[in-house]
Formats: structure tokens, sequence, C-alpha cells
């Protein structure tokens, strides 16, 4: 039997619970006495089974069962008498903005207009699409050129076609040490190799990159400096403009990811960051934050939602305030921008954006045709009506209210742990008291709670593997995420088996 049926039949024993989520394997040595074969066939078993991503492997500790992928037939489909809770997956809907969508589209359903719409799109787009983008990328000081934007079908698209035109097969990108998981599957696919990027309080640290640049040079670098998924960090103005200095003085592009950063505050400073519980670090050894006001007094769950105030209406107090001038606006000419509509709106609103440096315009919109990663022009459309009625704004605007909300359960439930977090994100990112692993708390929220949360070694890029997880606030109903954290805390205070 070659190393692919004996990976068939360890995945089978997953599969079967015979071998359980966050269960330790044996060494390849010991697996290869067991197995009978060689132990190069072992190496290659095991090497299957992380492509598969069925197990982990961490530096010193060993290769672990992974938490399982939240399916049906999964662990969380398993009967704990306790409906199943996603926290993993990250999608925010705000009530009312299914209506509110519904009534820009109404034009766009003309029979006329809708044989316009349903035609193929450049990657270029249309002009008044172009326009649109340009007015929803805008921030203060920055509005990007109308004339450098792109179109891709999805935001995971337009990083996939940034990623194979600035980066060759075999060649080496930049990441924070602790990255988004799609960029390492991404670059995995395209045979790109990911170098951890050391990261303090603001993010990125420019003299890490500069220093692991000039050991072996790097194509590019991706970062997301604002909102930073999954440490919630904001990287302030003096930081970009160093950065930005770094980059020309290096000669390096960068890919700007800025799927969040509709929800950040205004100026974006470091202080905006909070660090929860004892004032303790983060993630990646970050220094902690401040300790956060107070509550608001209110009991769980029952502080009535904002929901969507449609356009032309006054502002509520938690109307949106600026997020900060992203990395293109300082290094518009080493800069690739990505963006989508997906969390702004909703995830089946799969439209990518991308603002290019005008050197590169061209090879980017042959790699997003070579790749077929255009947007459809259907998608463009609605974009366009919805970017130019309010509806984005107003959508983004419940967002970022519900997001604060959000934030307050992570306070009043998971204070007391070591918890980074921000009022305006989505997510936190939680370091696990003592024994508990990332993988172990993972496997064991799942089977006993029926909650999918994502283990740290997901995001980790490198050797250094944190004890961590990444809790995503957006979709469950408020009460039901409340109930979550409720659970959670009381199983990480407990003992890990």
């Amino acid at each position: 039997m070659d190393y692919r049926g004996i990976a068939d039949e360890v995945e089978a024993e997953i599969a079967s619970g015979t071998l359980k989520p966050g269960e330790r394997l044996p060494t390849q040595r010991a697996f290869a006495r067991r197995r009978r074969i060689a132990v190069s066939t072992a190496i290659r078993v095991y090497g299957e089974l992380g492509r598969r991503g069925l197990v982990v492997g961490e530096v010193g500790r060993g290769t672990f069962v992974r938490a399982a992928p939240p399916h049906p037939g999964s662990v969380l489909a398993e009967d704990s008498g306790r409906t199943p809770v996603n926290l993993e997956l990250n999608y925010p809907v705000a009530e009312g903005q299914s209506e509110l969508m519904a009534r820009s589209l109404g034009a766009l359903l003309r029979p006329d207009v809708l044989t316009a719409a349903t035609r193929p799109a450049a990657a270029d787009g249309t002009p008044e699409a172009r326009e649109a983008a340009a007015s929803l990328l805008a921030r203060p000081g920055w509005r990007p050129d109308p004339a450098r934007v792109l179109f891709a079908g999805n935001g995971r698209q337009a990083i996939a076609a940034a990623l194979s035109c600035l980066v060759r097969p075999g060649g080496r990108i930049g990441v924070e040490e602790l990255t988004y998981p799609l960029v390492k599957a991404v670059a995995e696919r395209l045979g790109i190799d990911l170098v951890p990027i050391a990261m303090d309080e603001q993010g990125l640290r420019p003299d890490a990159l500069t220093t692991v640049h000039r050991r072996t040079p790097l194509s590019a670098v991706y970062l997301q400096p604002t909102l930073h998924n999954p440490l919630t960090l904001t990287m302030g103005e003096e930081r970009r403009r160093e950065l930005a200095g770094e980059l020309g003085e290096l000669d390096l592009w960068a890919i700007e990811d800025t799927t969040w950063a509709f929800l950040a505050p205004r100026g974006g400073q470091p202080g905006d960051m909070r660090a929860l519980g004892d004032g303790v670090p983060g993630g990646a050894g970050l220094p902690g934050g401040t300790e956060p006001p107070g509550g608001t007094g209110q009991p769980d769950g029952v502080r009535p939602s904002g929901g969507i105030r449609p356009p032309g209406g006054a502002p509520t107090p938690s109307s949106p305030a600026d997020p900060p001038p992203p990395l293109a606006a300082y290094a518009p000419e080493r800069t690739v921008l990505v963006d989508s509509l997906s969390k702004r709106l909703a995830p089946g609103l799969t439209t990518g954006f991308l603002v290019v440096p005008a050197a590169r315009a061209d090879d980017l919109a042959r790699a997003l045709r070579s790749g077929a990663w255009t947007a459809g022009r259907f998608n463009l459309e609605a974009a366009v009506r919805w970017a130019a009625d309010g509806t984005v704004a107003a959508v983004g605007a419940a967002k970022r209210a519900d997001a604060a909300e959000r934030y307050e359960l992570v306070r009043r439930h998971l204070g007391g742990f070591r918890v980074r977090s921000d009022p305006a994100a989505y997510y936190c990112w939680w370091e696990l008291p003592a024994p508990w692993r990332a993988e172990t708390f993972a496997a064991a929220a799942a089977e006993r709670l029926g909650i999918a949360v994502t283990p740290g070694t997901a995001f980790a890029v490198g050797s250094r593997v944190p004890d961590a997880v990444r809790i995503g606030l957006a979709t469950p109903p408020i009460p039901v995420l409340a109930e979550a954290l409720r659970s959670l805390a009381a199983l990480a205070a407990a003992a890990a088996p």
C-alpha cells in the first residue's frame, strides 16, 4: 500500500472517532514501526494528512488531530442537547439589510437594464463601477484613482490574483506572523513560500521586514494594517509612513488587505486597541493595552440593536467614524489594495476590489483574466446601485453599532482572561489559560458544547504556535453569542483533560 492509502486509513479513523480531535499522533518513527513501513513513507503519510487539513504539526510538541470542521457529520453535529454554534465563520448581517438592498435592485430588474447587466465584464469593470468603488474605498485624505480600480469575483480571488502576479512560483512573500489562513492556502497552491515577519502592538514591524528581506529577498509582503485578523490591531499613521518608506527603500511590493477596515474608528491610533483581562498581552508576544471602561449594566442579549437607519436619516449615536487612511495612501506606487463587499454587505455578494499601481495594472488585469477571477457584470451593476444610493453606508453604520455591542459581551464574559479585542472588531483573540492547548480547547468546545472556534494554529506561520483561539463574533444572534461566551469561559476555567 502506498502512502496515500495509509493516509486514507488514518482519515477513516479520524472520521469514525477512533482518533479524536486534539489527540496526539505517535512520532513518525513510532508510526512507521507500528505500520511496518519505512520512516520515509511515514513522513509522506503525515505530510498528506496535513495537506488534507486533518492534522497539525506543532514544533517541539508533535502532530495532533485537528478540531473537526463545522459541517454536517462533524463533531459539531453530534447530539449534545445543544444547538451547534459556529464561531469560526464570521459573516456579519445587519437587521433589515435585505429589505434595504432589495429596494435598490428594482431598476436593475427591468428587461432592458437586465440585458446589459448580464453581459460579460472586463477586469476593469465599467466606468460607473470604477467610480462607485473609488467612492466606497475612499478614506479621509485619500481617494483612489478610479482608473486604477480592478474587480475580482470576490476578495479571496483578489488576493489570489495579487499573489500570482507579484510572486513567482518558488518565490517568498512576507506575512505577519499571524495571518489570514486563506493566504496560507493560496500560497501553497501557487508554490509560494510564506515568511513570518515579527509584530508588535501596532502590527508588522518595518525593521523586522527589512532584516528578513536583506537576509533572503522577498518578492512582496501581505498585511492587514487596520483591524488585523485575528489580533484586532490597527497600525498608527507614523508606522504606516515608516513602512511606506521601507517599501520604497527595499523596492518591495505590498498587498494590503482592508476587508475589515470599514469598521475601524477615526484615526486608528494604537490607543483604539483594547486588551481585556489583567491588561496583559494578546497574541504574538504583544504588549497589552488598557483595561476598557465598565459595562453598560444591561442584561445580556436584551439591548436593542440599532438596525439600519435608511439613507438620508439623522445619524445615530453609533454612526460611523472614519477609518484611517490605508497604507496605499502613503505608498501608492508600491501597494496593491484588496477589499470586497462580503463583509460590508453579505457573504454571498462576491465582488472584490483591487486598487493597483499604474506600473502593474496590466499585469494584474491579466492575472485576473487568466485565473478566471474577474467579477460578474450583474454583481458590479448591483454594487454601483448600493454604493450610490447609500445602502452600503447604511449597512456599514449598522454593523459598526452591532460590532460594538458584541464587544461588550466579550468584555463581560471573557474580561477575566487574556483576550485582545477592539470595540470595532467582529472577532477577538484569546490566549488560553494553562494547561489548555489551542487544538485541545477547540476540540473540547466542539465535543462538549457544540461550539466551533478557530485554533491559533490556523493563523500561525513558522514555528511559533500560540496557545490561543480566535472567536468570530459576527454570525450568531446576540443572545446565542452571550450564552456561547459564558460556556467557553466556564470550559476554559476547568483544567484540561
